[in-house]
């Protein structure tokens, strides 16, 4: 008796592991959360396991059910439409009765569009958080943009992609932001840039699709924005001798080990 955690692809069903294959073969049941979703992965692969649905409405009863069957020897796959369960996903309570009764969980790696879209945006992913989908309220969107804590990446709805860019543009319009659209699928799009430079290429035209958003790390806060950054007073000079505002921040920040949307910001307001 065991559930087995299993990641599915995120768009092309070829990414779909040969590990995940094998352990939906031999369940005993998979837990998905649209059975015709998870169908159309299963008959592209020859799986004939039984289905039965699992998400955010019935979690609770559900998971009540699958324990009962896992404590009388049946093994369980999880999976989610798309990605890792648990992942802004259905699984959580899940796999937390699983624990509580003693029951083994074993997860498989697998496909996660917050880790290739991390990748894909050629921005630090020495330290990162990932934020689920971003919050709707103005405030608390607010708050969590400036949060410190290196890259961040969140989930965001097309249609709310607009107003959340403008939004950062005004914290931070040279905060360094990557979009990345329809991974994995025909469509795929990563579009890169700063805060302002995003937010007006996205102005009153919602992206298409599933949409990844990766932040750069904020210069707000301690040590950020709100603090005088080394090498403004350099950057004052250069820029009072002709140079221009963004390339002479970046030469600046690189002499002295500073930020350049730090020393910009600085030197805009």
């Amino acid at each position: 008796m065991s559930l087995v955690v299993c990641p599915t692809p995120i768009g092309n069903l070829e990414d779909v592991t040969l590990r995940v294959l094998a352990a939906l073969r031999e369940a005993d049941v998979i837990a998905c959360e649209d059975t015709r979703r998870t169908r159309t992965l299963l008959d592209r692969y020859g799986v004939s396991s039984p289905l039965v649905s699992y998400h955010e409405h019935n979690e609770e009863q559900r998971a009540a059910q699958l324990v009962q069957r896992m404590q009388g020897g049946d093994t369980v796959a999880l999976v989610s439409d798309a990605g890792m369960p648990l992942v802004s996903d259905p699984g959580y309570v899940l796999v937390r009765a699983c624990v509580a009764a003693g029951i083994g969980v074993e997860v498989l790696p697998g496909p996660s569009a917050a880790i290739a879209a991390l990748v894909a945006s050629a921005l630090p992913a020495d330290r990162w958080r990932f934020a689920g989908f971003l919050p709707r309220k103005r405030g608390e969107l607010s708050k969590l943009l400036a949060e410190g804590g290196g890259t961040l990446v969140a989930f965001e709805s097309p249609r709310r992609v607009p107003a959340t860019l403008a939004l950062l543009a005004d914290l931070e319009p040279g905060r360094e932001v990557a979009l990345c659209r329809e991974l994995t699928k025909v469509h795929e799009e990563v579009v890169r840039g700063s805060a302002s430079e995003l937010a007006e290429r996205y102005a009153g035209k919602p992206p298409k699709g599933e949409v990844v958003l990766v932040l750069g790390p904020s210069d707000i806060g301690p040590g950020g924005a709100g603090a005088e950054p080394a090498g403004l007073e350099q950057l004052c000079r250069l820029v009072d001798a002709g140079a221009k505002p963004r390339p002479a921040a970046t030469a600046v920040a690189e002499l002295t080990g500073g930020s350049a949307n730090a020393l910009y910001k600085a030197l805009t307001e």
